[in-house]
C-alpha cells in the first residue's frame, strides 16, 4: 500500500492575514454600514495563501456573512472583483456561495458572500469527503458544459493557453531557458518525455465547458450535512473539466486512496492525464524554488509538496520509479 504524504502545514491554517481591528477604521464603518449592524465577531479564514481579509463575519443582530477586503492598489482587488462577477453568474445548480455585494472605501474592494457554514476537508482524506468533493465538481461541470452568455462574456480564458504560457516549464528547462528546480531523482533522465508531455497537453485539454480552475483541497468548504461547496472562483477558464479533477485528486493521491479510479468516470484520455501531472509538477515546483513568498510564509510548501505528489502520481502511472 502506498504510504501517507501530509504537507508541513495543514491547508486549513496555510494563510496570514489581518483581522478585523486591523483593517482602517472608515473601511471597518463602511462594511458594518452596508451589514446594517455593528461587527460583533469576524472569524479569520485560515486557508489560502494571501494576506487579504477574509473572515465569516457575525453582526450584533446574529446575521452572517462571508467578506473579503483589498487594497484597491493590488492586484487582489480585480482578483476579488472577478470572482464576484463570476459568483453572481454562475447556474443555480453550482454548489458555491453568491455575491451579496461589493464596494469601494478607504482604498479597499469589499467582496462580502453569502456565509457557508464548513470545514476544509482535513489530509488525509476521507473517501466519504472526497466523494462529496467530486459530487459537487461533477455537478458544477455539468451545469457549466457549456457556460451561459453572462459567463463567457466575461472572457474565459482557455485552459489550452494557459498550458502553453504557464505550465510548460519543462519545455523551458529542457532547452536550456530555465534551470531545473529541485525535483525527484528521475527527472534529469526523463526531461524530454516531460516535456512532450506538456507539448501535447494544450489540444487534449481544449474544450468548451468552463473549469473552475484552482480546484484543490483548501478551496472546498464541508458543511454540517456532508455537502461540499466550491469556493474562490477568480480563475475559471475554458476546456475539459476533468484537467479540474486531476488537481483536486492529486492530495487524494498523497492520501493513499485509488486516485485512477475515482478519475475513471470522468473518461479523462491517459495521455491528458499524465499530461497534466507532467505540466502541473514542473509548474509547482519551479514556483517553489523561487524563494520566500510575499503572500504567504507557507506557499511554497504548497507548491514544493503538490509537485512532489504530481509527479510521484505521474511516475507511478508510467512505470518510471517507485511511488513514495
Amino acid at each position: 500500500m502506498r504510504a501517507v504524504s501530509l504537507p508541513e502545514v495543514a491547508y486549513g491554517a496555510t494563510a496570514v492575514r489581518p483581522n478585523w481591528g486591523d483593517l482602517p477604521a472608515a473601511l471597518r464603518d463602511a462594511i458594518s454600514g452596508r451589514l446594517g449592524a455593528p461587527v460583533a465577531r469576524a472569524t479569520s479564514a485560515g486557508g489560502g495563501f494571501t494576506r487579504a481579509f477574509a473572515a465569516l463575519i457575525t453582526t450584533a443582530d446574529g446575521a452572517e456573512a462571508f467578506v473579503k477586503a483589498a487594497p484597491l492598489t493590488e492586484p487582489l482587488a480585480g482578483w476579488y472583483a472577478r470572482e464576484a462577477a463570476v459568483t453572481a453568474a454562475l447556474p443555480e445548480a453550482v454548489p458555491a456561495a453568491r455575491p451579496r455585494w461589493t464596494l469601494e472605501a478607504a482604498g479597499h474592494f469589499v467582496l462580502c458572500l453569502d456565509a457557508v457554514a464548513g470545514r476544509v476537508p482535513a489530509l488525509p482524506w476521507a473517501p466519504d469527503d472526497l466523494s462529496a468533493a467530486l459530487t459537487a465538481w461533477l455537478t458544477s461541470a455539468v451545469a457549466l458544459s457549456p457556460p451561459g452568455e453572462d459567463l463567457l462574456r466575461l472572457g474565459l480564458p482557455g485552459l489550452g493557453d494557459i498550458v502553453r504560457d504557464e505550465l510548460s516549464w519543462w519545455s523551458e528547462i529542457a532547452a536550456g531557458r530555465a534551470p531545473l528546480p529541485p525535483a525527484p531523482v528521475w527527472v534529469p533522465d526523463r526531461l524530454g518525455e516531460l516535456a512532450a508531455l506538456e507539448r501535447g497537453l494544450p489540444e487534449l485539454v481544449a474544450g468548451p465547458g468552463m473549469l473552475h480552475g484552482d480546484l484543490r483541497v483548501d478551496n472546498i468548504l464541508l458543511d454540517g450535512y456532508g455537502k461540499a461547496w466550491l469556493c474562490d472562483w477568480a480563475w475559471p477558464c475554458l476546456g475539459q473539466p476533468w484537467f479540474d479533477t486531476v488537481t483536486l485528486l492529486i492530495t487524494a493521491y498523497a492520501s493513499g486512496l485509488d486516485v485512477d479510479t475515482a478519475l475513471a468516470p470522468w473518461h479523462a484520455p491517459d495521455e491528458g492525464v499524465d499530461g497534466a501531472l507532467a505540466a502541473l509538477g514542473g509548474y509547482w515546483l519551479t514556483s517553489a524554488a523561487r524563494g520566500p513568498s510575499s503572500a504567504s510564509p507557507h506557499s511554497r510548501q504548497h507548491q514544493r509538496f503538490s509537485g512532489t505528489q504530481a509527479l510521484a502520481w505521474l511516475a507511478e502511472r508510467r512505470g518510471w520509479a517507485p511511488p513514495t
